[in-house]
């Protein structure tokens, strides 16, 4: 017995040493980073966006014009393509005879990219009461509670879908499993949910595994599976910003390497232009220390929200900018109390929490952890957000007990907060 302890201990200190002298290499990465043009039409877009008219019903027409703009604004960031998916959408909810279920399924998936979970809901149910794609309906569904933090119903909709060879019910167990903590079978499933998708052939699948692989091996620690599978991706779509920014991540977080990161980033942002891309370039001009290079990117990730179309997407981010970058606690507080109306999640708690607790009201604070955080949640911010807010109300048992499990998470958290950490 005392023999397998001693080999599994020398296993797992192996393990981390390979893991912590893994390197990325540039020439993986550097062919991926030529800046190319983002095409924002194709034929297929074209020939069916000739056939809509003003006052048209060509049915048909609106639900693959609106699946070209959501594809647009996946590779441009861009919010105005959602919302012109949204108004296409729409007109095909408003005018469909046959096929009304399949329509509002996809309204409201547009309306859950952007986070107005309670209007997806409604036509969710709506789309369930047509009974029209059952298996479709229920997965949706369980999308949606799961967003709004109503838990049970969540996982009364995944029982109801439940097939261990279908893809679709892979993916949504394993995001249950994440959401439980469970990170080992998340990702057990999430392979052979990749597998599926590779047995498949089927290109966006394949993307879409590739890069939630990825994010789970790196909340995992084995980063070199995180980079190889972010570099799979990219072997499918050289233009992936969001495999891209992962690459920039491991470099930044992993290796310590903030201007490699930066020109990662940099060249990501010549042709995609989500607003928290410039938060994470901000957070690596800070690692260098370049204050002008920071204070530029948190410029550009303002003037960019400021667009009304954006509505609640980036409210979580908002708050985090308004409490931290520009001190306004009582702005950060009406859009927290916001979000927690929207839905209530145990991050929508944290931010509401961490709102009172930036403006003094530590008791406030204390009282939505103990109710609405521990135990419901394992996201590393959110459990320093937890800590700080038990440091300043003297509970030291419990901060000790964070900051162990904090420690661990340096990699997701990022090496701007390992000072944070060390000094709870």
């Amino acid at each position: 017995m005392k023999y397998a302890l001693w080999f599994l201990v020398v296993v797992l200190v192996v393990s981390c040493q390979q893991e912590s002298n893994f390197k990325t290499n540039k020439k993986d990465y550097n062919r991926y980073l030529v800046v190319e043009p983002v095409k924002t039409t194709s034929k297929y877009f074209e020939l069916w966006n000739s056939k809509i008219k003003q006052d048209s019903l060509q049915l048909l027409s609106f639900g693959n014009v609106a699946s070209e703009y959501n594809r647009f604004f996946q590779s441009t960031g861009d919010i105005h393509y959602l919302k012109k998916a949204e108004q296409a959408l729409t007109k095909a909810v408003n005018i469909a005879a046959i096929g009304k279920a399949g329509y509002r399924r996809a309204l409201a998936r547009n309306y859950i990219s952007q986070h107005r979970f309670k209007e997806a809901l409604e036509l969710a149910e709506s789309a369930l009461d047509l009974g029209s794609g059952l298996k479709e309906s229920q997965s949706l569904l369980f999308d949606i509670h799961l967003e709004l933090g109503n838990y049970n119903e969540a996982e009364k909709y995944l029982d109801s879908i439940q097939n261990m060879s279908d893809f679709g019910y892979l993916i949504r167990l394993a995001k249950w499993n994440d959401h439980k903590g469970d990170l080992n079978t998340t990702i057990r499933l999430m392979e052979k949910a990749a597998n599926k998708a590779e047995s498949s052939k089927n290109r966006s699948l394949l993307i879409w595994s590739y890069t939630n692989l990825a994010d789970y091996y790196g909340h995992a620690g084995r980063i070199e599976d995180s980079y190889q599978n972010y570099l799979k991706a990219l072997e499918l779509d050289n233009q992936n910003a969001y495999a891209k920014k992962g690459i920039a991540w491991i470099v930044f977080s992993h290796e310590r390497n903030g201007k490699e990161a930066l020109r990662i980033l940099d060249a990501v942002l010549e042709t995609h232009k989500s607003p928290d891309y410039y938060l994470l370039k901000a957070e690596i001009a800070e690692f260098i220390g370049d204050e002008l290079l920071k204070m530029k990117a948190y410029d550009d990730y303002y003037i960019l929200v400021q667009n009304e179309a954006y509505g609640d997407m980036y409210n979580s981010y908002n708050i985090d900018f308004y409490l931290n970058e520009l001190q306004a606690n009582d702005k950060a507080l009406e859009l927290a109390k916001i979000e927690v109306e929207n839905r209530q999640t145990p991050e929508s708690y944290d931010l509401l929490a961490y709102s009172f607790f930036k403006r003094g009201e530590k008791e406030k604070a204390l009282e939505l952890v103990e109710n609405h955080i521990i135990g419901k949640t394992f996201e590393p911010t959110i459990l320093q957000h937890a800590a700080e807010i038990y440091k300043a109300n003297g509970t030291k048992i419990k901060v000790a007990e964070l900051k162990e499990e904090l420690l661990g998470a340096i990699y997701e958290l990022g090496p701007n907060k390992e000072s944070q950490i060390l000094n709870l």
